[in-house]
């Protein structure tokens, strides 16, 4: 090695060593420049000098070895500057791994270059932003080094700097014309990749996603990512192109640390993409101690429900989702596509598995255990985006066939895909917060423009002739304000039904910030949906007297854009769940009692018979809401003594504890003790003082102290005596 070169390196390269290997017999002296930007590099009579920012070095060769070695399977070799592939290796390295490192790390800040959007890419422009391009390679050693604008090429104060800008034109920068503004790099979106079990809870809006970003660009041109264990196979390994730049093999959804930690959750999957899980209101009823809100609300047969997904994936990740974010995300689909009938067969196949698994459990009725293995209800609400499967019309149709009723919930990203759904059963539409703002916090997108997806698709339900929910997951300190903007998004879509539910909590995790005060008790979902009544009949008032004095007030279109009257159908304690239900097309007069009957229940056989008469003319055959409804119970309904528990059940609790008081008054002092006696006057004063210490302390009414990791606290005295049990 030559031995004042390796002294100049050694200065501005500290781990660079300065002892040498002893020479292999025949073999001449090599420099290697490890990790170094080569600008230029010329060949002549077996000599080889190439330059770089810190030194020039002379590499002799053995004759009749200059020819590049052969390229088997078009895999570079392993970087032997002797046959002269070593350039070539290098930049293959740069290209698959270097460029990965750099933007992912978010490291190069005191590079002079800035990554800047234009022309819906991103670019490579000067300090000064006018993008004008420069050949700073160009220059000689002295003056690139005084120029802090010069490209990584001549600036080797900064080694992030210098490996960042390398990665933009590593090849131009060898031959001597590094232009910045030529090579318009993609950034890469590192939130599209499949695993995310490593993301942390504070993604803002702008983290997910860039409305610049070129998906299927990347798809072409950027490298996989890969650990960094896995570097040097970088060399040797393709797996993405070959070198005839074909196109890209599809990969699988799910990687196994995923499917690793679903399984571990207690999914079962199936194919590459699908999963299905035993409900737990399916084991109650099974059991006799009660059905889930759809029970109440619509009729099905919890026992006899199938909670499935097509689509593991998401375009959220939710604050409040209850599968703790093991699943993947991604806006569009890109991965392999199964059969659709494949993965209904092995969906009910596996369902009925974990039914028979069932039968030890104490309490099962065998009865209920029996019918159990006919499946009539799948809830595509599991986990994921069921819709963003692209070919969920052949799922559904094949469900329909073998008359199993479709609930689909979705979170109102994909428009395009809810206004080209054959009809369902019902189909729902989450709105999970009533602002741009609270959407992003609460949803946390990975598409820039949720807001106004969400807003197409409630818009889009107006059109649907079945059955359509808005679905609100109310959460305490984050979106349970701001009534009026739920009312105005629920407006677009004239919803069938509007459910009002609090949120589950199920435990503190990484992937979420809440805690069990963000759950709501019955009575403020109540509250809520009340409030959101009266808002809603606020709006449609509103459009009636518009179209009053509006000179097209006989226009029949116009008279169909007014806002329908929705009143409180039923309520569901047990999950603190509250429906809110359309007049026109679930309310009718009882002939024989002249009172008010609500009809939000549905006459299942009906709907098959629907199903299959539009599969036989989808051209022309339509069905509407009131074609298959059906006469809701008396115990289902709102302000019922059973509050939405099937009296047919048996209320089950834990370790025999039972509330210590059953009834409040308005400000949350106790009424009725844990038998629904009545509390004398002596210990509701008692109670009362107690309340109004602690609101000295935490305040009058409901407060929300943030903490700094984004966690809200929930403080509200009115509740401080909901919570007591007994044991009787």
């Amino acid at each position: 090695t030559d031995t004042d070169t390796d002294t100049e390196n050694t200065k501005s390269y500290p781990w660079r060593q300065k002892d040498t290997l002893p020479l292999v017999s025949g073999w001449k002296e090599v420099a290697v420049t490890p990790f170094s930007i080569m600008t230029t590099t010329t060949t002549q009579n077996g000599t080889t000098t190439t330059t770089n920012t810190n030194t020039t070095t002379t590499t002799k060769t053995p004759p009749n070895r200059h020819k590049k070695k052969e390229v088997e399977n078009g895999v570079i070799g392993m970087a032997d500057d002797e046959v002269g592939d070593c350039h070539e290796v290098f930049r293959s390295w740069m290209k698959k791994v270097l460029f990965q490192i750099v933007i992912q790390s978010g490291h190069g800040s005191n590079s002079s270059s800035s990554l800047q959007k234009n022309g819906g890419k991103k670019r490579i422009v000067d300090d000064d932003g006018d993008g004008v391009s420069s050949t700073c390679c160009q220059k000689d050693g002295k003056n690139a080094k005084e120029d802090e604008g010069g490209c990584a090429c001549n600036n080797s104060g900064s080694k992030m700097e210098e490996a960042k800008e390398s990665t933009m034109d590593v090849q131009a920068c060898q031959s001597g014309t590094c232009n910045h503004d030529h090579n318009e790099q993609e950034g890469h979106d590192g939130n599209d990749d499949d695993d995310d079990d490593d993301d942390d809870d504070d993604h803002s809006y702008d983290s997910y996603d860039d409305d610049d970003y070129d998906e299927e660009q990347e798809e072409k041109t950027e490298p996989e990512l890969m650990d960094l264990e896995d570097m040097g196979n970088a060399i040797t390994n393709t797996t993405t192109t070959n070198t005839n730049n074909k196109t890209r093999e599809v990969k699988e959804m799910v990687t196994p640390k995923q499917a690793a930690a679903l399984k571990k959750e207690g999914y079962k999957l199936i194919g590459t993409h699908s999963a299905v899980k035993l409900c737990r209101w399916t084991k109650h009823q099974l059991r006799g101690r009660g059905g889930c809100y759809k029970h109440t609300f619509y009729g099905i047969t919890s026992y006899q429900c199938m909670e499935a997904t097509p689509s593991l994936a998401c375009a959220n990740k939710c604050v409040f989702c209850w599968r703790h974010h093991k699943n993947p995300v991604g806006r569009e689909w890109r991965w392999k596509t199964d059969d659709p009938n494949m993965i209904v067969e092995q969906a009910i196949n596996t369902h009925v598995q974990m039914i028979k698994e069932t039968k030890g459990i104490p309490g099962v009725q065998t009865d209920r255990w029996i019918e159990a293995h006919t499946v009539r209800h799948c809830a595509l609400s599991l986990v994921g985006e069921p819709i963003m499967y692209p070919r969920i019309d052949e799922l559904l149709a094949d469900l329909h066939r073998r008359s199993i009723s479709t609930f689909l919930v979705t979170n109102g990203q994909h428009p395009d895909a809810i206004t080209s759904l054959r009809p369902i059963t019902q189909l729902y539409v989450s709105v999970d917060a009533p602002t741009p703002e609270s959407l992003v916090a609460i949803d946390r997108p990975l598409f820039r423009d949720a807001w106004d997806r969400l807003r197409i698709s409630l818009h889009g339900l107006k059109e649907k002739g079945q059955r359509t929910v808005a679905r609100l997951t109310v959460v305490k300190g984050w979106n349970s304000d701001e009534v009026e903007g739920y009312a105005k998004l629920i407006a677009l879509g004239h919803c069938s039904l509007v459910e009002v539910k609090g949120v589950t909590f199920c435990g503190k995790s990484d992937a979420s910030n809440l805690n069990m005060s963000n759950t709501p008790w019955h009575h403020e979902v109540v509250a809520l949906t009340q409030k959101l009544q009266k808002e809603l009949e606020k709006i449609r008032l509103d459009q009636i007297a518009a179209a009053a004095a509006s000179k097209e007030n006989n226009d029949e279109n116009k008279q169909k854009s007014i806002l329908p009257e929705y009143g409180l159908a039923c309520e569901h304690r047990h999950s603190c769940s509250v429906l809110l239900a359309r007049k026109d097309q679930f309310s009718t007069m009882d002939p024989v009692t002249g009172k008010t009957k609500w009809r939000t229940w549905i006459d299942y056989d009906k709907f098959d018979k629907l199903a299959s008469q539009y599969a036989a003319d989808p051209e022309n055959f339509r069905f509407g809401v009131e074609d298959y409804a059906a006469d809701t119970p008396e115990w289902a309904l709102f302000g019922a003594e059973e509050e939405g528990f099937d009296p047919t059940d048996r209320r089950y609790r834990k370790k025999n504890k039972h509330p210590k008081y059953t009834g409040f008054d308005q400000e949350g002092v106790p009424l009725k003790d844990h038998d629904g006696k009545p509390i004398d006057e002596m210990e509701r004063s008692r109670l009362r003082n107690l309340m109004d210490l602690k609101k000295r302390e935490v305040g009058d009414g409901a407060t929300v102290i943030t903490s700094a990791g984004g966690e809200k606290t929930v403080n509200d005295a009115s509740n401080m005596f909901r919570g007591l049990v007994v044991t009787k």
